[in-house]
């Protein structure tokens, strides 16, 4: 609504003013920000092309989500430990970067669930592209999927990390909530890393929104209290990882920058921005690397970010990047009426 208000109110003074190309200019830019701060969804799911691979094999324990009995009470847990806790115990804990899940438990059958949405190949493969030697367009590794298996590693989370309960709800609750998750599963398909904003103020205007586990985490909380369920009152907080930039600029899709007709001035420099962020870097190359990206985005503060199957140009402003632990409340109940409880 604040967007089609900036629209209105821009486009009245200068169309006044006689200055309609001013006001067609405008108006599809603050179209396109309405657009882009939501992650697009999509029909369906492609198969991943087999250039993307995983070093840790996704979901591998994954089952499907079980129909529950209308009457089984269901206790929802939070879940909440360090990124690769599996690899490096609580070191990215330290620095708050933390992967979020939901838990289940049935009453009746005494059997505990652990839901979670994650990458299909990795934090790196959703953040930078590859730069294939075959390919003139950066090539993405991109999606990301929600994966439900029976058991709760109690030790995983409870260690470093964080396993509470948050809610109980009706098995007829559960199954609803499992026919989203699959609908939200299929048309939200890709992970976004970053939350791009204009400065690190509550108030801030955001640009780009991420879309990652804790999204999807808020989203089935969200969920779950449209169907009636009443959380506790306590406090949960999330990672997000800001970037902080003034107004972007739209540079186009693949075809139209690197297409036969594109803008090949733009397309080197793109390619030239996602460069240091190869895998697989020697420990000298890495340093290099790190250089490289200082340089491009704090001394000439410019970041390229591929968002929607758009790229857009991001002009950086201290402080850059900053990962936060911000608290986000559990939602309150939205139908008082609890069928089935």
């Amino acid at each position: 609504m604040v967007l089609v208000f900036r629209i209105l109110t821009v486009g009245a003074g200068n169309w006044e003013a006689g200055n309609y190309q001013s006001v067609r200019t405008k108006f599809l830019l603050e179209c396109k920000l309405i657009f882009f701060f939501f992650i697009r969804r999509f029909s369906f799911r492609p198969e991943p092309d087999p250039y993307c691979q995983a070093k840790y094999t996704f979901c591998p324990t994954g089952s499907p989500i079980p129909v529950m009995k209308d009457d089984d009470v269901i206790e929802v847990f939070r879940l909440q430990a360090p990124v690769w806790e599996f690899k490096y115990g609580d070191l990215l804990g330290h620095l708050k970067i933390m992967h979020d899940a939901i838990g289940f438990r049935s009453t009746l059958t005494e059997k505990n669930y652990t839901m979670e949405w994650y990458e299909l190949f990795q934090l790196g493969n959703c953040t930078f592209p590859h730069l294939r030697p075959e390919m003139n367009a950066p090539f993405w590794c991109n999606q990301g999927a929600a994966c439900f298996f029976e058991g709760i590693d109690d030790n995983h989370w409870k260690e470093n990390g964080t396993l509470v309960l948050v809610a109980t709800i009706s098995g007829g609750m559960f199954n609803k909530m499992a026919k989203w998750v699959k609908q939200d599963n299929e048309t939200g398909i890709y992970y976004e890393t970053w939350t791009v904003q204009a400065s690190p103020k509550k108030e801030a205007e955001k640009w780009f929104e991420s879309y990652d586990c804790s999204k999807f985490v808020l989203r089935t909380y969200e969920k779950l209290a449209e169907l009636g369920a009443d959380f506790k009152k306590i406090e949960t907080n999330y990672t997000r990882i800001f970037l902080y930039s003034g107004e972007p600029t739209y540079l186009g899709n693949e075809t139209s920058v690197f297409g036969p007709t594109g803008n090949k001035t733009l397309a080197l420099a793109i390619k030239k921005f996602y460069y240091p962020f190869k895998p697989h870097l020697s420990t000298k190359e890495f340093l290099l690397s790190l250089l490289q990206i200082f340089d491009a985005v704090v001394i000439h503060r410019e970041f390229y970010l591929f968002y929607n199957f758009e790229y857009w140009f991001l002009p950086m402003k201290s402080p850059f990047i900053k990962i936060t632990y911000e608290e986000i409340p559990l939602p309150n109940r939205k139908n008082r009426t609890l069928s089935g409880l």
